[in-house]
């Protein structure tokens, strides 16, 4: 006979967060959100932990290598989506890590032959004003010279300007060999009052650019997420297909941990793959696994060996594998249930694993309640996909500006690597949609105002980290009635655009 769970499959949505007390200490300015992103022993600390509880979905519509560098800052970690060659993954990947590092790779380079034109159309492509012009216009040519904005006047050239007569040619240009040191190189910017500096090999071919701006950047964003090297932390996302080549090539790019992307975790599949990776490079490897929804699923990733595991089936915005094949779980629930079994394990074994999960969050709230449930860190999607830094178009719809997004299980993914069930090299039926979300500005604004609304709520339950939030959260299960009296009701809204 089959097994019936005693209790519904609960959403988020109908839970909130009873208040505590809170002492004066407990402001938003003092709550820390740090948390273990990778399993440890009771007493020590986590490899790799985060300064706060958000990573980027492993999906082609969110994680590449413009989202990782943009939430490194912030203070998570992206995982770069697998659903892509092993070539171009680990490319990603590499960029992130040269990106902190202070060594770019320059993306704006054009020929002398160019005109003023194409250096604004350059600028607006990309956002940077300082353009490399070498001899065949690519990021490794001859270094001819340097165009930044104090070398042209829109107003006073024509657009058909040569390049050749307003750069700063090379001879002017103060650069450095390729064996130079970050702090080297950080100390001839200084010492010249330059902008950029050009490194250039014995050939005279540029390799990277290292900017001024980049030696700020920890000012401006004091959680930001680096490694010992001090460049920032990069996840990726592995199938249980090619992970012998893909994940040798990820680790020799750089890559801080890597999470198998997979529909459902609980499968010989990911047991395999978690067990070669732990053959070949022992522990020092970080990987995650999952999805699972209860306590069997768990159990069955954390005896295999995962760093950590994530929950959730069928709870993501474009997900749609519970209506096309009956199969899933309330994403509170799964949260509830894992959470009992990861603390069960950590009694028993004195190895604490980080639980993340994945789907379900519509709201910020969303966020606060399922760390509340025992969640160390949520993955967003849908939450990441609508920001500048998404690797999607923005285009208008109807005349509001929309972002595309896609689910990993749609047929625009073609993601068929992530369903561990054998068979041809295809989608035998969709388990996502292909849509649009609202366009929502840049990553860092709407980060920090959705952090903010979880700092205030810990405080509400009188917690001041994550760790204790879960100890002392009460939660309440709400009816459909008291949802609609949660929001805005019996009044005229005021249209606050026309005001």
């Amino acid at each position: 006979m089959a097994f019936y769970f005693d209790d519904p499959s609960r959403t988020f949505s109908e839970y909130l967060l009873v208040p505590g007390f809170s002492s004066v200490d407990c402001v938003p300015a003092n709550v820390s959100l740090e948390t273990p992103v990778v399993k440890f022993k009771k007493g020590e600390e986590p490899a790799i932990k985060m300064n706060i509880p958000l990573v980027s979905a492993i999906m082609q519509s969110v994680s590449d290598d413009k989202m990782a560098i943009a939430l490194a800052k912030e203070g998570g970690i992206s995982f770069i989506y697998g659903s892509q060659s092993i070539e171009s993954q680990a490319a990603m990947v590499a960029r992130v890590k040269m990106h902190k590092a202070g060594f770019v790779v320059s993306d704006s380079n054009l020929t002398p032959d160019n005109t003023l034109a194409d250096i604004l159309a350059l600028k607006e492509k990309t956002g940077h004003s300082t353009v490399a012009i070498t001899d065949d216009g690519t990021a490794n040519g001859k270094l001819l010279g340097i165009v930044a904005s104090r070398d042209y006047r829109v107003s006073r050239m024509s657009p058909d300007t040569k390049v050749a007569d307003f750069m700063t040619p090379l001879e002017q240009i103060v650069s450095a060999p390729k064996d130079v040191t970050l702090k080297e190189a950080n100390n001839i910017i200084w010492d010249n009052k330059l902008n950029s500096l050009p490194i250039v090999d014995e050939e005279g071919k540029l390799v990277y650019m290292v900017f001024r701006k980049d030696y700020d950047s920890h000012k401006e964003n004091p959680l930001e997420l680096h490694d010992s090297l001090k460049r920032y932390v990069v996840g990726a996302g592995i199938n249980t297909r090619d992970y012998a080549e893909r994940v040798p090539a990820l680790l020799e790019a750089g890559v801080d941990i890597l999470c198998i992307d997979s529909s459902e975790g609980h499968s010989e599949w990911q047991a395999t793959t978690i067990a070669w990776i732990r053959e070949t490079y022992g522990d020092s490897v970080k990987i995650g696994a999952g999805n699972v929804v209860d306590r069997e699923g768990f159990r069955f990733l954390a005896e295999a060996g995962a760093d950590f595991i994530k929950i959730g089936i069928g709870g993501g915005s474009i997900c749609i594998t519970r209506e096309q094949k009956g199969i899933g779980r309330g994403q509170a629930t799964s949260v509830i249930d894992v959470a009992k079994a990861r603390n069960e394990y950590f009694e028993e074994t004195g190895i604490y694993i980080p639980i993340c999960s994945d789907g379900g969050i519509v709201y910020d709230h969303h966020i606060t309640l399922a760390l509340a449930m025992g969640s160390d860190f949520v993955m967003l999607g849908r939450y990441f996909s609508r920001f500048d830094e998404s690797p999607t178009n923005k285009v208008n719809i109807n005349g509001a500006y929309m972002k595309e997004y896609w689910g990993e299980g749609s047929a625009r993914a073609r993601n068929w690597q992530r369903y561990d069930l054998g068979g041809d090299k295809k989608l035998s039926f969709e388990e996502g949609v292909d849509s649009y979300v609202p366009y929502a500005g840049s990553l860092k604004d709407n980060v920090g105002l959705t952090l903010s609304k979880v700092r205030s709520t810990m405080c509400n339950c009188g917690a001041l980290s994550i760790a204790e939030l879960q100890k002392k959260a009460k939660l309440t299960v709400v009816s459909a009635t008291s949802i609609v009296e949660g929001g805005a009701h019996d009044v005229l809204l005021k249209d606050n655009r026309n005001l």
